[in-house]
């Protein structure tokens, strides 16, 4: 089974067992890492915010206008930032490294 790792606010570096077909949100529930993802992968906010490392962004498909429109609301953007529900684990994405930003904002809350 692919694997992925996740580097945590902390700098601490967790390697996941990552299911194909599912999303990288999915894969942080699934293990309890502390990514939110307030509407639930629907594309709808950008609490599920990643840094992919620079060493796999280009393995990544380019992100829809949709993305990126969602991503201009994530705190602390980078320039391999991506939302984790759209990065769908494939055998490819075996090793896939992603850091979680400093923080995240939700525009869901009132």
């Amino acid at each position: 089974m692919p694997k992925m790792i996740f580097v945590e606010r902390d700098g601490t570096r967790r390697e996941v067992e990552a299911p194909i077909g599912l999303s990288v949100l999915e894969v942080a529930h699934k293990h309890g890492v502390d990514i939110e993802g307030a509407c639930e992968g629907s594309l709808a906010c950008s609490t599920c915010h990643v840094i992919v490392d620079p060493d796999w962004a280009d393995r990544l498909a380019e992100p829809s206008e949709d993305e990126e429109d969602m991503l201009d609301l994530a705190f602390g953007l980078e320039k391999t930032s991506r939302l984790g529900c759209q990065i769908v684990i494939s055998p490819e994405l075996d090793g896939l490294v992603v850091k979680l930003p400093a923080s995240s904002r939700n525009a869901l809350e009132g």
